[in-house]
């Protein structure tokens, strides 16, 4: 009983902001330095997330079969921003959903783990749970991951609260944006809980996030306006990115 206390406190701890700094990019994309603290439980951690129109903007999902870096890779495909992919297997093979310039080269895969799809469609850049997944529809780019972190403004409720990692991922917030992020080393619902209830994202709510390959995979990487680069590296090679492009 003492235990089930214990995590039900820890999924519901309240984070507040402690510090937030923000940059802008190129075709209007803000990078955001967030820090956020647990005061209860004495805890700090920092996310940085890249925040842009999901209407002006697109989704690139980008292989990597050479394992290069997330800036090297950036930088030759001229995305403005970006973070590593999803899951792969001991192989260097993608686990899931594949979509890559309007080809799908990876079936959709029923899974517990990777529930969420991030896709751009001729109506924008989305984040979709495996049920809705249309087929039918014009998709452009999408990758499968997972697990849901928020929807409907909410943290997802059940998720792992007992492992810490460094954690990648995606969502939708009001105002027509998107976003791509990392957060240091929080469990899988802290971090849900720190999206729902943290103005991450400044003045847009996140409606829908969705997490991406994390810990040692973890990197995200911005173009500041300047033409400089903020980079987050990577610990370990990937197989595949997610960029940001101007339409």
């Amino acid at each position: 009983m003492v235990l089930l206390v214990a995590l039900a406190a820890s999924a519901q701890a309240e984070w507040k902001i402690l510090s937030a700094e923000s940059g802008p990019g190129r075709a209007g994309i803000e990078h955001r330095h967030v820090v956020v603290e647990d005061a209860a439980a004495g805890q700090r951690v920092a996310v940085d997330v890249a925040v842009f129109s999901a209407k002006s903007t697109a989704l690139r999902v980008i292989d990597n079969p050479d394992a290069q870096s997330l800036g090297a890779v950036m930088k030759r495909e001229k995305c403005v921003c970006g973070v590593n992919g999803g899951y792969f297997d001991t192989e260097f093979k993608p686990i899931g959903l594949r979509v890559v310039g309007g080809t799908t080269f990876l079936p959709l895969r029923r899974a517990r783990l990777i529930t969420g799809i991030l896709l751009q469609s001729d109506r924008g850049i989305d984040v979709v749970r495996v049920g809705e997944f249309s087929g039918t529809k014009k998709i452009i780019a999408a990758i499968q991951s997972g697990p849901f972190l928020v929807e409907g403004n909410k943290r997802i409720r059940g998720l792992n609260d007992s492992q810490l990692a460094r954690r990648t991922f995606a969502g939708i917030a009001t105002n027509d944006r998107a976003l791509v992020g990392l957060c240091s080393e929080v469990s899988l619902a802290e971090l849900a809980n720190i999206l729902a209830t943290a103005p991450i994202a400044a003045d847009s709510k996140i409606r829908r996030a969705m997490n991406l390959d994390g810990g040692s995979s973890s990197a995200f990487w911005f173009a500041r306006e300047d033409g400089t680069a903020f980079s987050i590296s990577g610990r370990k090679p990937v197989r595949d990115f997610v960029g940001i492009v101007p339409k």
